[in-house]
């Protein structure tokens, strides 16, 4: 029984491991026109989200900040949220 615990103790819960939205068959496409796709991905003040925190891949996280970029440049979105 103590054993039991000491092990729980050391090693808590394993979480399992995102997949990228944005990979896979049916992924949707990241698009600069596409804001509300683009919205997803960006925090309550503006800011692009940390893969991280959304499990976007390193490639594709990439992509992802460059259309956010582009759509803001272009006006679609907003720098800074209110």
């Amino acid at each position: 029984m103590a054993e039991v615990q000491q092990l729980a103790a050391r090693r808590p819960f394993h979480r399992r491991r995102k997949t990228c939205p944005f990979s896979g068959e049916h992924a949707p496409k990241i698009d600069y026109k596409d804001v509300r796709l683009l919205g997803r991905y960006i925090s309550e003040r503006g800011k692009i989200v940390p893969s991280r925190i959304t499990a976007v891949s390193a490639k594709k996280q990439r992509e992802l900040a460059k259309a956010i970029k582009r759509a803001r440049f272009l006006g679609l979105l907003p720098y800074v949220l209110k």
